[in-house]
């Protein structure tokens, strides 16, 4: 379905919320209903061979729908925000010049924000890897600890600055690292903070507590059930070393732990869902951040009336027919 223009904005649909809430299959079945395509927001879906432990929608699950960031990168690789949003920058506007409007469907809150908001970043190799760094613990420890980190180092800028404004937080932090003469002036976002550089409906999944929780718990289950040991194995024996950024994601680095004989089938199942639970307290925590959300509680949706719901708000927000 070709949709109306949008003025000079790329269109844009995102399906975000936190882990097991169902975004996949809903991003399938609307993509399906629009003629339309998948890109992935999802920071591991983009390794191959990690399939079970990822939730990877299966190729069947994907049959007719083209999926893009998928399976593009060895497991021994490393990928950040940056790497991503060059990637889906000119995905989205070639589907947009090809009259589709595409359907950015994860749950990685920095990427997608990143993404909707035109961050701009230092592409110095130096730059770079010390905001992956920083990144990458604001993603496992959360905004605070990177937050406590700047206080140590600058009182006065933590003082200015709020925990949540992870982008500003690592600015000030290469600014005390690297001294501010060796900062890009390069604009760091278009327009304002939440601002967005698309014509974009932002919808967000989410579950009540316990329903959500029971999800993630029955899906760690699934994922034994369905090999992810043999998964983590492979990967091994290949070579992917247990201390590469894949291997440090939920499901593989406890799964490595088991294997290795560290702690019991039991205890790793354990982890995986005390640690999923966490990180999608984590998510949610982040896209509070994201006033244009507009969520659904899909506990509260009959399952055969949520496509119809989202898809009779995606024709009126781009007034299609």
């Amino acid at each position: 379905m070709a949709g109306r223009e949008s003025g000079g904005k790329p269109r844009l649909i995102v399906i975000l919320g936190p882990t097991a809430v169902g975004k996949t299959a809903l991003s399938i079945e609307l993509a399906r209903a629009l003629h339309t395509e998948i890109l992935s927001g999802d920071s591991m879906l983009v390794y191959r061979g990690m399939d079970i432990g990822t939730a990877k929608p299966t190729r069947e699950e994907r049959q007719g729908v083209p999926h893009h960031l998928v399976d593009i990168l060895p497991p021994d690789r490393t990928f950040n925000v940056t790497d991503f949003i060059a990637l889906a920058r000119p995905l989205i506007l070639r589907l947009n010049e090809r009259g589709r409007i595409p359907i950015l469907a994860g749950g990685t809150g920095l990427y997608l924000q990143a993404l909707l908001e035109g961050y701009r970043f230092n592409e110095t190799e130096q730059h770079e890897m010390f905001r992956r760094r920083l990144y990458r613990l604001a993603e496992c420890r959360g905004k605070d600890f990177v937050h406590a980190l700047l206080a140590r180092r600058d009182p006065e800028a933590a003082g200015r600055l709020h925990s949540h404004d992870v982008r500003r937080v690592i600015r000030a932090l290469e600014v005390v690292h690297f001294g501010r003469e060796s900062i890009s002036r390069e604009k760091q976002m278009d327009g304002h903070a939440g601002t967005l550089c698309y014509d974009a409906l932002v919808i967000g999944l989410n579950r009540e507590r316990q329903a959500l929780y029971e999800r993630i718990n029955r899906r760690a289950e699934l994922m034994f059930e369905h090999g992810l040991e043999k998964e983590v194995r492979a990967l091994l024996e290949t070579g992917v070393p247990r201390g590469s950024q894949a291997m440090k994601g939920i499901g593989y680095k406890e799964t490595a732990s088991l294997l290795a004989g560290e702690i019991s089938r039991e205890e790793a199942l354990w982890q995986i869902q005390k640690a999923t639970r966490h990180f999608a307290k984590r998510q949610l925590t982040w896209y509070r951040r994201m006033k244009y959300i507009h969520w659904y509680m899909v506990d509260e949706i009959p399952e055969d009336k949520l496509l119809p719901r989202v898809l009779k708000d995606v024709e009126g927000f781009f007034s299609l027919r």
